[in-house]
């Protein structure tokens, strides 16, 4: 994965993945957590989804436990862990795609 600081902003190459008969294209923010084009508003999401990143997050602010989202959203439990740890470093509010 090529990651590129551009004034203070950083940009990762845009990948793309066959799922099913789709094509999926998205900019790698971690493991799990991507800014897909035309998903969201190109908002932090979990991969594969439209679960925005921002209400993973609000969602355990709420008090639901990590394991209940993973599995009412049918996600890893690692994917809400980085949510998480990802939302102190990204803007959830932003667009990165």
């Amino acid at each position: 994965m090529a990651v590129t600081a551009i004034k203070n902003r950083i940009t990762f190459d845009l990948q793309t993945e066959r799922v099913g008969d789709d094509l999926y294209s998205f900019y790698p923010l971690g493991q799990h957590v991507v800014a897909a084009p035309g998903v969201c508003g190109g908002r932090p999401t979990i991969k594969y989804t439209r679960l925005d990143a921002r209400h993973v997050v609000a969602m355990l602010n709420a008090g639901e436990t990590a394991e209940e989202i993973a599995t009412r959203h049918n996600i890893p439990l690692g994917a809400v862990k980085e949510a998480v740890a990802l939302s102190t470093f990204y803007d959830y509010e932003a667009s990165y795609a």
